[in-house]
């Protein structure tokens, strides 16, 4: 069973493998409240993972390890293997699904691990690695639902209660549930007057509806930019241990997500993938009560693909009103655009791109479509920039 010393234990193993990251204060991501962030996103590997997979690693037999390992990912989990398992002198094979980013691929096989792409999610990749675990006599990692591996996560919360013992609240990420589990395992036996939640996006919401129904279920799809919890089925120990440990699980939007990663960037310097985000969006966007209080992120991870990273800002851009894009439906005259331009230009709006549109079929054939796309302040600064433009008569179409 896991027990409080097991989580002392992996603590003393870890202690000269992983780095002890920060805790810094987080002053004006929530307004209100006394946040910080812990930065497991500048963790060795980029992640959480190498907790857990590390420990469960040293506590293998020589037979176990004579055998190698092998482990399922979407990513963090396969480099906290890879590298547990070169230091341990074990081999180790990872199956990942497709659709990995290729930054987490690459960085997998540059700590020395076998990869195997599986088509499909990661719950596609679990399966192949049971079968070859069967096939091949290899000792499974599992990557959230096993004790070692909890107790090696849940050593993160044995460091957030001496770096702040007085804490409040506790807000962690969860896709199959062993970050948090471990953590509010550790937490509550030390501090139970301190809250915890966690967190899953939207499109993936596994554990939360496990909750809420009562029991599991495997979930048909998932559909994030937290790619890290994008988990159709979350564990059976992990549920049993979220249900007993932890006070609420809530859900963001992939959009609240873009948002606190952009907020992550600007305001802290932080680079964090989407789900190491998805504790500040929860934050953020008000899904747990935090007024007043003293506020723990958990940043679980940074290993976000540039090109998804750059997609992201974009999203979080739009989602704040640092970014517009309006349409306007005007009269194919000369000076339109100019009269246009220079109202945006009047309230401080910067344009930044124009599209010029008279082949529109839905458009009147003295008419033309004029897209703008704009750089602004914030939301109130989009909707007064676009009650001008119609006040001086044109028409938006959309904004």
């Amino acid at each position: 069973m896991l027990s409080l010393d097991k989580v002392y234990h992996a603590s003393f193993v870890l202690k000269p493998v992983i780095r002890r990251t920060d805790l810094i204060l987080a002053p004006n991501l929530c307004p209100g409240t006394e946040m910080y962030l812990k930065t497991e996103n500048l963790q060795i590997t980029g992640s959480f993972k190498v907790r857990g997979a590390y420990y469960k690693m040293s506590q293998l037999s020589e037979e176990e390890r004579s055998h190698g390992v092998v482990a399922c990912s979407a990513g963090n989990h396969a480099q906290g293997v890879a590298l547990a398992a070169a230091q341990n002198g074990i081999p180790s094979l990872i199956c990942l699904p497709a659709g990995a980013p290729i930054s987490k691929v690459e960085a997998t096989r540059r700590y020395g691990a076998q990869i195997e792409m599986v088509p499909g999610a990661y719950d596609d990749a679990y399966a192949r690695a049971l079968q070859l675990r069967d096939e091949k006599g290899y000792t499974f990692v599992h990557p959230f639902d096993d004790e070692e591996v909890i107790a090696g996560q849940g050593t993160i919360g044995l460091e957030l209660m001496e770096q702040l013992p007085d804490a409040d609240v506790v807000i962690v990420p969860i896709g199959g549930g062993g970050l948090c589990a471990g953590v509010a395992f550790a937490i509550k036996h030390l501090n139970p007057r301190c809250k915890v939640y966690g967190v899953q996006v939207a499109g993936a919401p596994s554990m939360r509806d496990a909750l809420v129904n009562g029991h599991i279920e495997t979930l048909p799809a998932v559909k994030t930019i937290a790619d890290g919890i994008a988990v159709k089925r979350p564990g059976d120990l992990t549920y049993e241990l979220i249900k007993q440990y932890v006070d609420d699980v809530v859900t963001v939007t992939d959009d609240e997500v873009a948002t606190a990663i952009l907020a992550l960037i600007e305001q802290q310097k932080l680079i964090t993938e989407g789900a190491g985000a998805v504790p500040v969006a929860a934050a953020m966007f008000g899904k747990v009560p935090i007024e007043g209080k003293k506020v723990i992120c958990l940043l679980s991870g940074g290993n976000i693909d540039v090109t998804i990273l750059s997609r992201v800002i974009s999203r979080g851009l739009l989602k704040t009103g640092r970014s517009a894009d309006i349409t306007v439906a005007l009269t194919d005259k000369p000076g339109q655009l100019s009269a246009v331009s220079k109202i945006v230009s009047d309230l401080g709006g910067n344009v930044v791109g124009v599209f010029h549109d008279r082949t529109e079929l839905d458009a009147d054939i003295t008419g033309c479509y004029l897209r703008l796309i704009l750089e602004t302040r914030d939301q109130a600064h989009v909707d007064e920039i676009a009650d001008a433009i119609e006040t001086a008569g044109y028409h938006i179409v959309s904004k």
